[in-house]
């Protein structure tokens, strides 16, 4: 790896901060400041994390201190959806099953990249 932008975790995280930014601005106004502020600033927290993660890789513990952490927004960002969807300020569950399920699937692979990190680092 030359960079955090060969990781997966990293290019999965950083397109779907995009895809809930703009699928915040669609929001109805009263949820564009509320929710869709929280939504915006935990998916990006997402990507954000990991990378300064990968910038302290050389400190093994704060590598994966950041990976958590990556991992804690990304299951918020999953609140944020529910949240959205069960005030039915987003009304697409088409979209909203998509990106749950992506989220979802990130969480778990965060976690998988921090077992790997915990075991292959020094």
């Amino acid at each position: 790896m030359k960079s955090y932008r060969d990781l997966e975790i990293y290019q999965e995280s950083k397109r779907l901060a995009i895809e809930i930014h703009q699928l915040s601005l669609s929001l109805p106004k009263f949820e564009l400041y509320e929710e869709g502020s929280q939504i915006r600033r935990s998916s990006k927290a997402v990507t954000s994390a990991i990378v300064e993660g990968y910038g302290r890789r050389r400190y093994k513990a704060d590598y994966i201190k950041h990976l958590i952490y990556a991992q804690t927004e990304c299951d918020e960002t999953i609140v944020h959806l529910d949240f959205l969807v069960e005030t039915e300020s987003l009304t697409d569950k088409v979209k909203y099953d998509q990106l749950r399920n992506e989220y979802d699937t990130l969480s778990k692979k965060i976690n998988k990249f921090i077992q790997w990190v915990e075991n292959n680092l020094e």
